[in-house]
């Protein structure tokens, strides 16, 4: 018997299910230029997660930069403000260097923004989606969720000025207390406040397991209302039924300067690397003169692509045999019975060796066999 086996590799069949999610929950497909005139980059520089842009210039002299980035372009855009929100979702390329890499590449990312009045619900949608939009990778996922509001508040509550605020954080993002006791030793902070910071680093597992532990850790209001956020949104989640997989871990950190809220990475068997990423950054909205709140996430396709699938070793699924005794529309019938059942067919009337493929079959007055 035939196996059935789809026509879309898993990447082209993760972008359909996800599109189909987003607009499940009213979110609107944005199309977009793919570059920008490079000062628009440069002057957004430290939101960017690429160090490269990769620029060329226009027919009129302008530098223009193939886009790094998505999300500044749907801000720049976008007509969202606090009366009314918008709900957009992309499915993009953006040209990069990734560190490490000295080349650029074409990384295709699938995401959603929300511009508008991030509310309780919209926060609460968002990490929904984004443990769905895993779900949809593979059955085996996790969502890692952290607060740069409880970071921060906990940063500014050890008086640690904003020029060593940026090593501290990357401490943090690396799970280093080591790191941090140096660092907090240096800038004079209490014994402690410093023991807090190094065991908010550590602190990770489940959300209901976890949030406890943080509300211990509280010492100002900034802290304590990220720690409330954090209960309504796992009250959300319980509601519906999705709070497994989802943990709190404050080690995941980002730029104070843009990030204010609930940040997030996301995870799925056979990928080594984070795979979904996004967080609250109303502060960007703030610099580019808007009245809204923002927040969302991207898929990195690039990664599905690049360790999720193993590559065809055939042109076909099927080599279809016929002769010239044949009669054609018996082909064209055999052919499409053929893909009806999933399968890429090619038909010929000889194995002449110039197609590879996974079974062999001929046609003949009794129908479709399979020879090997």
């Amino acid at each position: 018997m035939i196996k059935q086996e789809g026509f879309l590799k898993k990447g082209e069949q993760t972008v359909y299910l996800l599109r189909s999610l987003f607009e499940q929950y009213g979110y609107r497909k944005f199309k977009m230029s793919k570059f920008e005139e490079y000062d628009f980059y440069a002057d957004n520089r430290s939101f960017l997660s690429a160090e490269n842009i990769l620029t060329f210039n226009g027919l009129k002299g302008r530098l223009l930069a193939l886009k790094p980035d998505v999300t500044l372009s749907i801000v720049k855009n976008t007509r969202g403000n606090r009366d009314c929100p918008e709900r957009v979702y992309y499915t993009e390329n953006v040209y990069r260097a990734e560190k490490g890499d000295g080349e650029y590449r074409e990384m295709m990312q699938v995401g959603l923004e929300y511009i508008g009045d991030v509310d309780d619900y919209a926060v609460c949608e968002i990490i929904l989606l984004a443990k769905k939009s895993l779900d949809s990778i593979s059955a085996r996922s996790v969502l890692d969720i952290s607060h740069m509001g409880f970071v921060s508040g906990l940063l500014e509550a050890a008086g640690i000025s904003p020029s060593k605020q940026g090593r501290i954080l990357a401490c943090m993002g690396e799970k280093n207390p080591h790191g941090i006791r140096q660092l907090c030793r240096e800038a004079g902070v209490s014994e402690e406040m410093t023991e807090k910071i190094a065991m908010t680093a550590e602190l990770g597992g489940s959300l209901e397991e976890t949030l406890p532990k943080a509300k211990a850790i509280c010492c100002n209001e900034k802290m304590e209302q990220a720690v409330a956020e954090l209960e309504k949104l796992l009250a959300c989640l319980k509601a519906c039924v999705y709070d497994q997989g989802i943990n709190l871990d404050f080690s995941v950190v980002n730029d104070m300067d843009y990030y204010n809220g609930i940040i997030f990475q996301g995870f799925v068997d056979g990928i080594p690397k984070k795979i979904l990423f996004g967080g609250r950054y109303d502060k960007l909205l703030e610099k580019f003169g808007k009245d809204a709140g923002a927040m969302g996430f991207a898929v990195a396709m690039d990664l599905l692509e690049r360790y999720g699938e193993t590559e065809k070793t055939y042109d076909v699924d099927a080599l279809l045999l016929y002769d010239d005794t044949t009669d054609t529309i018996a082909k064209m019938r055999a052919v499409q019975m053929l893909q009806n059942m999933g399968l890429s067919v090619a038909a010929q009337k000889k194995d002449d060796g110039s197609i590879t493929y996974k079974q062999l079959c001929r046609l003949n007055e009794r129908g479709v066999e399979v020879i090997g």
